[in-house]
């Protein structure tokens, strides 16, 4: 095959000058030229921009190797004969090598000047002895070297467009047969169906007998062109998206590759010249389940790697048999991006050079049947809005500004502090803000009303809006529909520096089917558990958690850190425990199987919590964690390496919501005055296990939606007696052992169901309206009731602790009376009396602690101000050493109706 030659032709007699400053003899110039012109196979000789003197002419493989910094590939040994080994029987002829158009990088037309002179044909000159191969099986990688199938024979690259840059007279360079570096049927085969599970070993750049081995994978594409350095060398096109082409260097360059389309030309980075973006210590954890900062390791996470910015992508699905990412950057089409398997730990992973912020992408997974799939990233730190479902590449430049608030949290555990929370759903508090929308105005509203906390329901993204948040798509991404995670921080960072603490539901317990997410991820059970009866969850249609797979529980237990860590969430109200912690949990006796110990505890749920709960109170000084567990499991917020009767250590939440006492209560609320002395026990019974575990009491979004009513439209009587129900409960709840949550809307009486479309009846505060009055009274009450908490130790500081509480009467059925104390820990009392009967009852003896010289009233749910008729006590109340329930002295008060009265030492 003739050559390509300088811009200007040599005279014939400088043809055989050697690559030495100083041209040989006459009779040394064969040798010479054998040595210096290259193999067919390593490559054509560049072209210079002016005629070299005879003595500067040099070989193609010394021109590609001064472009590049690299030295040449010796020629071949060529004094035996030659001999080609194959696994499958005896030597067998090489397959020609494919030759890259080389040219210098200095010439833009890449075009060769016009010889200055014709000049005659000369003859190649003929080495004596034969040229021998070199043997492919002894040199090539497994990953070049096909095992049992044979390599496709390329095509030949066309002549004429060698010849056209090859005036007459070039010799023709020595025929040395190499290594051809197209890919093998059986790679191209499965990058074409994306089941391969190592495309970095077959594309990119790879040191092979007579050079460097360049592959690229690049459907659509008109040319692939190896840039490096001054270097510049044209791929052949093998068809199907693929190009090869063997350069003759020492060693692996810095390249890059010129990508021709119709009508464009792209000069990027080869993604498959890179190492693996994940190190050995993260795949080691990933692969024991302890990656406790897995957001860090999976997803997609932007970075400089060898140098390049870009984006690493990686993915867990150990059943795939290949995945590859799809995304705008390449118009949703997957083919020329797979990704690489990282051993036996089922991660897949792929470095994007000159991928950023704001790409959208997914993983084209190919099931063990051969199916395909599109998939959002389970790890996705962001997302599109719904219902558009695509993981969009994101990176945090958030600055955070509560250092304060962080410093002065793990001073006083939650159940020892003032905890009184206002539950709220961000996308229906005020429909229509943003993060920092509602960072403007819900900081200032909640100060206002004196709650310490807000319980934020589900943030994390969620395809359907009706589900409130609880069947949870993107575990790792606050929703978009109000913005990007850096404004939720924002919302986060103004509520702490308002002096407001963040809960947050977290859903654990289960997950949606939607074909895009995690059911069924790679293929196969993934996420869920593998029995389909320990899968499905029958009440909700969705997907249960295999808490008993390793990898599973490290999703989740990150998960929990990374909302604590990444967003300082002060707190985490785990959703739907008691689902979890049953395998019989709403099923038939045919519908599961009992536990290895015969029993129907999830033995899997159990070590799930106990060590989600033990980390993230490791990890992160302060946070809470709250059970919304409805069963009398044992020990739910006793500590894990506690061991109680039923032989379980503790679950490790530091709450529990008190369901029991909800129910009771307000079922003992909704009776008409007339039948609640047939109740009683409802408003008494709680203080039986009061102290078995650290409660809340919740009156949440649960009790308000689905016909339930809401609080107000559950009590009876008129108007003005559903208002003074009202705000007795509200203030026997404040007072009663335990912590407080209140849903948004009751705090100023909503008559109306909440709805996740409307949000609260905002209007029902309008000066304009007739009845504001009565509900801006509730609002008040609200704000003094949570006043007069933060500052009474003793509605707080022992709510755990028996030696806080005593009754005073508990047994007063016939005057629906209920009265008792509350002790902070120097002995500090307050009074609580509730009168839940439609009359004023004067002078009613309370019997009262002899060491109290007086009480006075610090809080009256009937006072004007409220709403309420102002029946009140403005005198000092002192006791009278007459005993009454079982005390040494007593006093007399006068309980208004349907109120509550709290009395302090005066």
């Amino acid at each position: 095959m003739p050559t390509a030659i300088d811009e200007a032709t040599p005279a014939p007699e400088q043809t055989a000058a050697t690559a030495d400053e100083t041209a040989p003899a006459p009779e040394e110039a064969p040798a010479a030229t054998d040595e210096a012109t290259p193999a067919p196979e390593q490559a054509a000789a560049a072209i210079d921009e002016a005629d070299p003197a005879p003595e500067q002419a040099t070989s193609a493989p010394e021109q590609a190797a001064a472009a590049t910094g690299t030295t040449p590939a010796p020629a071949p040994d060529l004094t035996s004969e030659p001999e080609i080994a194959s696994e499958s029987g005896p030597a067998s002829e090489p397959q020609p090598a494919q030759e890259p158009h080389l040219v210098s990088a200095s010439d833009p037309a890449s075009e060769p000047a016009t010889p200055s002179a014709p000049t005659e044909p000369v003859e190649p000159p003929v080495s004596s002895t034969p040229p021998v191969a070199p043997d492919p099986a002894a040199l090539l990688t497994a990953a070049d070297a096909p095992k049992t199938v044979a390599s496709p024979t390329p095509a030949t690259p066309n002549p004429a467009e060698l010849t056209e840059l090859a005036p007459t007279g070039t010799p023709a360079p020595d025929p040395t047969p190499a290594i051809s570096p197209a890919l093998n049927a059986t790679d191209r085969d499965r990058l074409l169906h994306g089941t391969h599970h190592a495309p970095h070993s077959v594309l990119g750049a790879h040191p092979v007998p007579g050079g460097v081995a360049f592959r690229a994978f690049r459907p659509f594409a008109r040319g692939v062109t190896v840039v490096a350095g001054e270097l510049r060398a044209e791929l052949h096109d093998d068809g199907d998206g693929f190009f090869s082409g063997l350069v003759p260097l020492q060693g692996v360059p810095e390249y890059r590759l010129s990508v021709a389309y119709d009508g464009a030309v792209q000069e990027v980075e080869d993604a498959y010249r890179f190492l693996p973006a994940l190190g050995d210590l993260d795949l080691h954890l990933i692969g024991e389940g302890r990656h406790e900062e897995l957001w860090q390791a999976l997803g997609a996470r932007t970075m400089t790697h060898q140098g390049v910015a870009g984006t690493r992508f990686t993915v867990w699905a150990p059943d795939a048999q290949g995945v590859r990412l799809a995304g705008t950057f390449n118009f949703w089409d997957g083919t020329g991006a797979p990704l690489r398997s990282l051993g036996a730990t089922g991660v897949w992973e792929l470095f994007m050079p000159g991928i950023g912020e704001g790409e959208l992408y997914k993983f084209e997974i190919t099931r063990p049947d051969g199916s395909k799939t599109l998939r959002a990233d389970p790890m996705a730190r962001r997302t599109e809005v719904p219902p558009s479902t695509s993981s969009i590449v994101t990176a945090s430049h958030y600055t955070w500004g509560d250092e304060e608030w962080l410093a002065q949290r793990p001073q006083v555990p939650a159940h020892e502090a003032p905890f009184s929370v206002y539950e709220l759903h961000l996308a229906s508090w005020r429909p229509g803000l943003t993060y920092r929308q509602l960072a403007e105005q819900l900081p200032a509203y909640i100060k206002d009303l004196g709650f310490t906390h807000v319980e934020l329901m589900p943030v994390a993204e969620h395809p359907f809006g009706g589900s409130w948040g609880y069947q949870v798509t993107g575990f790792y991404a606050p929703t978009a529909r109000l913005g990007t995670p850096d404004d939720f921080k924002f919302l986060v960072d103004s509520l702490h520096q308002a002096g407001i603490g963040v809960l947050m539901d977290w859903v654990p317990a289960h997950f949606p089917r939607d074909d895009w997410a995690l059911a069924e991820f790679d293929g196969r059970p993934l996420y869920e558990h593998e029995d389909p009866l320990r899968a499905a969850h029958p009440d909700w249609g969705t997907l249960e958690f295999d808490f008993g797979r390793r990898e599973v529980r490290n999703f989740l237990v990150a998960n929990a850190v990374y909302w604590c860590e990444e967003f300082h969430i002060d707190g985490l109200r785990v959703d739907a425990v008691a689902s979890m912690l049953y395998l019989d949990y709403s099923r038939e006796p045919d519908q599961w199987t009992p536990n290895e110990h015969g029993g129907r505890e999830n033995l899997d749920a159990v070590a799930f919590l106990q060590e989600m709960n033990a980390t993230v109170y490791r990890r992160v000084p302060g946070v809470v964690t709250i059970a919304e567990e409805s069963t009398a499991w044992d020990g739910v917020t006793r500590a894990t390496h506690h061991i109680g009767p039923g032989g379980f250590g503790g679950l490790g939440f530091g709450l529990k919501w008190n369901m029991g006492w909800m129910h009771d209560s307000l079922d003992y609320m909704s009776h008409e005055p007339v039948h609640r002395k047939f109740h009683h026990h409802e408003m008494t019974f709680s203080m039986v296990y009061a102290y078995s575990e650290n409660y809340v009491l919740p009156i949440s979004h649960d009790e308000v939606v689905h016909g339930k009513r809401s609080l107000v439209s559950k009590m009876p009587g008129d108007w003005w007696q559903q208002r003074a129900n009202h705000r007795a409960y509200l203030a026997f709840m404040w007072a009663h052992p335990g912590k407080q949550l209140l849903f948004m809307g009751q705090e100023f009486a909503q008559g109306a169901e909440w709805s996740e479309t409307r949000g609260p009846d905002w209007w029902l505060l309008d000066p304009a309206y007739g009845a504001e009055a009565d509900h801006r009274g509730v609002r008040n009450l609200v704000r003094d009731l949570n006043t007069v908490y933060r500052h009474t130790p003793a509605l707080w500081q022992l709510d755990t602790d028996p030696a806080g509480f005593q009754w005073i009467t508990g047994d007063s059925a016939e005057d629906n009376v209920l009265a008792f104390l509350r002790y902070d820990a120097d002995g500090s009392p307050l009074l609580a009396v509730s009168n839940f009967s439609p009359v004023v009852r004067h002078d009613y003896r309370l019997g009262a602690p002899d060491d109290i010289p007086a009480w006075h009233e610090t809080l009256n749910t009937d006072t004007a101000l409220y709403g309420g008729g102002d029946i009140t006590n403005p005198a000092p109340i002192k006791p009278e050493p007459q005993p009454w329930h079982g005390r040494p002295a007593s006093i007399r008060v006068t309980l208004p109706p349907l109120a509550t009265v709290w009395l302090r030492p005066a």
